[in-house]
């Protein structure tokens, strides 16, 4: 499945078992990082939407956070509106009627943004045009001025 969640459980003493999310084969991020609250949704639902706090706020600040350097640096050049002038990433879910859901896809999306930024593009290299192109379009140009030049006014010599 592209878009799994993954979830490493390493034991801590202060909580008992602090979640680890794997961004890549090195680079992990810790639950404790995140500040995660529930909020109402809004939108239709009915009473439901009233009574329940199903969406979910997810606030993670990358200044603060465990990331390695070069990710922290790319993530706040990153032209993201969720990303504040403050340098924290802000996401909203409340897609399900679920809290656990919203939850689990506000902490994937953070997972994908943050690995948009591990990808870094290859360098366009400038290629000119091929010598069968440019033959063709001399071609193209010296047909069109003949054209051109028989349409000047025929002289009665």
């Amino acid at each position: 499945m592209p878009g799994a969640l993954f979830i490493l459980s390493l034991r801590t003493v202060a909580d008992g078992v602090s979640r680890m999310l794997k961004i890549s084969e090195r680079v992990f991020v810790s639950e404790n990082e995140m500040e995660i609250s529930a909020v109402r949704s809004s939108g239709a639902g009915g009473q439901n939407v009233n009574k329940v706090s199903t969406a979910v706020h997810l606030r993670f600040d990358i200044r603060a956070s465990s990331l390695p350097v070069f990710y922290k640096e790319r993530l706040l050049k990153l032209g993201d509106s969720r990303i504040t002038k403050d340098g924290v990433i802000v996401i909203k879910a409340s897609d399900t009627r679920s809290q656990e859901k919203n939850r689990a896809k506000a902490v994937e999306r953070l997972i994908e943004l943050i690995k948009t930024v591990a990808h870094i593009p290859r360098k366009r290299r400038a290629t000119g045009p091929t010598k069968a192109s440019r033959r063709k379009r001399i071609d193209a140009k010296v047909r069109r001025g003949k054209v051109k030049a028989l349409r000047g006014r025929v002289g009665d010599d």
